[in-house]
């Protein structure tokens, strides 16, 4: 794979146009603070990374441009795995969320003893 097809497939897969610089053939007009990159180096060689707040990180060199091409491509198509363990339902999920939401509201009444009476009709507090 060349450049190009690298960028017809990484635009195939979805991904988006910000996420990597490809000099020649797919430049940034405008760089975010993070995004990969390949490139050719001095000597022939390719570089692929990750370009951070002006740093390149995590820069793996490779002899061919179709190595470089498929590691890049690796990189940025690839999916993490699942969690591991079972799947939890949504409902259960959302469940969970509400019992929170509960909770935080108790514990919120309970830090203000006098904002507990007056929301359970103890009338009005007197400072």
């Amino acid at each position: 794979m060349d450049r190009a097809e690298l960028v017809e497939r990484l635009r195939g897969a979805g991904v988006p146009d910000a996420w990597y610089e490809i000099p020649g053939v797919h430049d940034l007009t405008a760089a975010p603070d993070a995004h990969y990159f390949l490139r050719r180096e001095p000597g022939g060689h390719w570089a692929v990374g990750l370009r951070e707040r002006a740093q390149d990180r995590d820069l793996r060199r490779f002899p061919t441009e179709d190595e470089a091409c498929a590691d890049l491509h690796a990189r940025i198509t690839r999916v993490p795995p699942a969690p591991p363990g079972p799947a939890q339902p949504l409902e259960a999920l959302l469940a969970d969320a509400e019992e929170g939401r509960r909770q935080a509201w108790r514990d919120f009444e309970d830090a203000d003893p006098a904002r507990r009476e007056r929301h359970n009709g103890g009338g009005e507090a007197t400072s």
